[in-house]
This record gives C-alpha cells, sequence and structure tokens, in this order.
C-alpha cells in the first residue's frame, strides 16, 4: 500500500523538472503513490488559455520547459490548498521571495508528520544575519526541511543529460535517504551530506559569484579573468558561510553544490546573462529592464542576494573582507562601473 505522496510547489522550470523527476520514480516504488501534483502559479498564455490547462492537456510546461514531457503521473493544480492535499512530503521550488507568501497560504493546512525539502536558492535577511529558507520553512510550518542544490540547469536535465546534486540534511538519515530515491534517476545522481547550511548557502552565494562573471563577460576580458574572479568568489562563499555558520563544512564546497554549481552558474546562469548584458548596455539598461526582457518570465536572484548579503556584511562591518561581494552590490547599484571587478590590488590583502 502506498505511503507516501509528493507534491511539488512551484513550477518553473526547476519545478517542472523536479516534478518530472520524481515522478518518472514515484511510479516504480510501492512506498509512494504515482500522481505527483504540482501546483502552478496561474498565468493566462497568449492564445488565452490557462497554463494549467495547457500542461494537463499536453504533457508539457509550455511557458517555462517548452519541449520536454513531463510524465503522465505529473497533474498541475493551481490550488496550492489542493495541491498538498494528502501530501506528507513537499518540494518546495519557488522564487525565494515569494516563499513567506506560500508559507503563509500553508499554515494550518498541512498535517502532521510532514517532511520537505527546499530546491530554493535565497536568503531572508535580518540585521542579526541571514536566515536560511530551509530554516524559515521549518519556523512557519513546523516540518524538517532538507535541501537539494547542485550543478543544474533545468533544461538540459529535462533533456536527460547526466548531472549531480547534493542534499544537506542535520540529522534524520533515513528521512535523507528517501529524497535521495526520490530524486535519483540514471542521468541525474544524487548524493547527501550532513551540512543544511553549507548546502544552502553555496546555491544561493554562488549567485552574486555569477554576476561578477557576467561583468567579467561584458568587457571581453576572457577565461584567465573569469577563472579569477570565480576562484576569489569561491574563496568568499567560503568564508561567509563559516562567518554566518561556523559548522559549515569545507568539503561541502567540493560537492555538487559547491564548485561545481560555481562553475555551471558562471558559464550558462542566467545572472551571468544578465550582467553580460548589463555590462555591453554601459548601464543604461535596469536589472529588471534586462530581466523582463531576456528571462521570459523566470526570476533574477543574483542581484536581490547581493543586496541582502551586502546588508549583513554592513551590519557586520566585515565589507573589506569581502571585496567581491562588496564589488558586486556597487556595480549593481551604480555606484560603480562593472570594469572595477577586475581592479586586482583590491583583492590582495584577503585572509581566509
Amino acid at each position: 500500500m502506498a505511503e507516501h505522496r509528493v507534491a511539488v510547489i512551484g513550477s518553473g522550470n526547476w519545478g517542472s523538472v523536479a516534478a518530472k523527476l520524481i515522478a518518472s520514480n514515484t511510479i516504480t516504488m510501492p512506498s509512494f503513490h504515482d500522481e505527483v501534483r504540482m501546483w502552478v502559479h496561474e498565468e493566462t498564455l497568449p492564445d488565452g488559455s490557462k497554463l494549467t490547462d495547457t500542461i494537463n492537456a499536453k504533457n508539457e510546461n509550455v511557458r517555462y520547459l517548452p519541449g520536454i514531457k513531463l510524465g503522465g503521473d505529473v497533474i498541475a493544480d493551481p490550488d496550492l490548498e489542493h495541491a498538498v492535499e494528502g501530501a506528507d512530503m513537499l518540494v518546495f521550488v519557488v522564487p525565494h521571495q515569494f516563499v513567506e507568501d506560500v508559507c503563509g497560504k500553508l499554515v494550518g493546512k498541512i498535517g502532521s508528520g510532514v517532511e520537505a525539502i527546499s530546491l530554493i536558492k535565497g536568503m531572508e535577511v535580518k540585521t542579526e544575519g541571514p536566515s536560511m529558507i530551509s530554516k524559515y520553512i521549518t519556523k512557519m510550518l513546523g516540518t524538517s526541511c532538507c535541501v537539494l542544490m547542485g550543478a543544474n540547469i533545468a533544461q538540459e536535465i529535462g533533456m536527460k543529460r547526466f548531472s549531480e546534486a547534493t542534499i544537506g540534511y542535520n540529522q534524520d538519515k533515513k528521512v535523507a535517504r528517501r529524497w535521495v530515491e526520490l530524486f535519483t534517476t540514471d542521468y541525474f545522481i544524487v548524493s547527501a551530506v550532513q551540512d543544511v547550511e553549507g548546502v544552502e548557502l553555496c546555491g544561493t552565494l554562488k549567485n552574486i559569484v555569477a554576476l561578477a562573471a557576467g561583468f567579467v563577460d561584458g568587457l571581453d576580458m576572457g577565461s584567465n579573468t573569469k577563472s579569477a574572479i570565480m576562484r576569489i568568489g569561491l574563496r568568499e562563499m567560503i568564508a561567509f558561510s563559516k562567518l554566518m555558520f561556523p559548522s559549515v563544512k569545507d568539503n561541502t564546497f567540493f560537492e555538487s553544490c559547491g564548485v561545481a554549481d560555481l562553475i555551471t552558474t558562471c558559464i550558462g546562469g542566467r545572472n551571468r546573462k544578465i550582467a553580460e548584458a548589463y555590462t555591453r548596455s554601459n548601464g543604461t539598461r535596469s536589472f529588471s529592464d534586462l530581466e523582463e526582457e531576456l528571462l521570459d518570465g523566470q526570476k533574477l536572484q543574483g542581484v536581490l542576494t547581493s543586496n541582502e548579503v551586502y546588508d549583513v556584511l554592513c551590519h557586520r562591518k566585515c565589507k573589506d573582507q569581502f571585496p567581491l561581494f562588496t564589488k558586486v552590490h556597487d556595480i549593481c547599484t551604480g555606484e560603480l562601473l562593472p570594469s572595477s571587478i577586475v581592479e586586482y590590488s583590491k583583492f590582495t590583502n584577503f585572509e581566509n
């Protein structure tokens, strides 16, 4: 008899791929219900049809993941409460600025014993420091929350190209193992590490470094410069993570969630793409305008994350220890030109 039911909260390209991966496994696992409900923030398509209806009719998210079949057991649902009804495993994959609203609507609507996992890259910032999305979900809904991060460009995974990801968990290895089994396929390999904060911060902070990489690309600086910026960025990712959470493990940064995700994002991610376009426009196009023009409804996370991290650095009076993060913020706010990203002297006195 089926024991577990999964719901995916979010239906962008990554949410759609997550539903596809999970549904390909639930159909073969007797302990899971076959059906995977995917909550869709309803949209009206250019032809007048509803996105949810089109997904269910074509078994394809024509808006955010065109050309990829999701599997017949993925059911799009525009009603959030109905989508999670009866589910005891919740997969959160919405832009991080929408988490508060989504969780607020779910308070009191889910049962006890529910497990959650966050695929969301971002953080909520308070004056005392960052509050990770996984912790926010736990606080709001009273459920434990693992995280999954990695070098994961959704379209490539949807096309079944080999990829990896890392699950971060705190205590319950049994639950972590269940999530690993739920996501792993022959082309998507998932491992688990006992370091929620480290895994989640990797997925969050790499978007700031990707902006820096985009500035370099927009300046046509080449591979040497870009690799240097990536290395400096990784160093600041590690330092910031340990500043916030001393328990973060060094080895986490060598998992898929760490250096692999950083490389992928700095080569092919949306933050890199927008930062390059911003630089080539000589700052005449705003990030919000470029997001609307180039991302086709997807959300740019790096600029918001950069602002949030900068607030933490200011509060802790340690901006000088994070020259790359600080420069990215100042470029995004128009205080510096993108060319300042390669002023090497600003990086020479960094100490671990």
